[in-house]
Order: C-alpha cells, then sequence, then structure tokens
C-alpha cells in the first residue's frame, strides 16, 4: 500500500512545481510554452481524481474496520500506540489525498486562465491589425 501513497505524493508535488512555474513572475516568454505542455499533461493527471477516491475509501474502510479499545484496561500499551500511529498515518494520507486534489484543481483553474488569456491577446491583437 505503501506505493500508492508515493505516486499520489510525487504526483501532487509535480502538480505544486507546475502551479509554481505558471505562476511565478517573471518567465512571460516561457509560460505560453509551460502553459501548451501543461495542458496536455492536464489529462493525464486528471487520473489523481479517482485514484484519491480509491485511496479515501480505503481509508475509510480501515477507519470502519478498526479494532477499539473502549475500556482503556483491554489494550497493552503497545496496542494503543499501534492503534495512535495508524490514526496518525490516516490523517496524513487524507490530507495528502486533499493536497493534490486542491493541487490538481489549481493546475487546471490557472492553466485555463493562462490559455484564456492568451486567446484574448490574440484577438486584441486582430482587431488592432484589422482597423
Amino acid at each position: 500500500m505503501a506505493l500508492e501513497w508515493v505516486v499520489l505524493g510525487y504526483a501532487a508535488g509535480a502538480e505544486a512545481i507546475m502551479v509554481l512555474l505558471l505562476t511565478m513572475p517573471g518567465l512571460g516568454p516561457l509560460r505560453k510554452g509551460l502553459a501548451a505542455v501543461i495542458l496536455n499533461l492536464l489529462k493525464p493527471f486528471f487520473s489523481v481524481v479517482p485514484f484519491s477516491v480509491f485511496l479515501f475509501m480505503d481509508i475509510y474502510y480501515k477507519y470502519e474496520n478498526r479494532q477499539l479499545c473502549e475500556p482503556p484496561d483491554t489494550c497493552t500499551p503497545t496496542e494503543q500506540l499501534h492503534q495512535q500511529k495508524s490514526f496518525m498515518k490516516s490523517q496524513r494520507n487524507a490530507l495528502l489525498i486533499v493536497a493534490a486534489l486542491v493541487f490538481y484543481w489549481l493546475l487546471y483553474s490557472v492553466t485555463h486562465m493562462i490559455v484564456t488569456a492568451e486567446q484574448l491577446k490574440a484577438r486584441i491583437e486582430n482587431l488592432k491589425n484589422k482597423d
């Protein structure tokens, strides 16, 4: 199961770097090329969404089927520590899922905004040349 979390972490990291490159000031000439490349990468990166839903369902299943130590006397300190570690890992993984989905949404929105701005610039240039 660890490989799936590594893949999701790398995907979220790649999305964060792409958003950072698109929004970084001073990269005006490169932005058009970056937007074109990222626009082509958006479809493969969409697989992050169903993958995240699958991993979220895995966290939910583990949460629903965990062993409970209702009276504190029934569990040993080792079992309590294991339960606390499992809960912390689940929280970390849920945060990773949310980060991956938010970065994908940001990447999609920023790329769409840059493409729209480029199209509007081209229309303005065409209208100026027409007159």
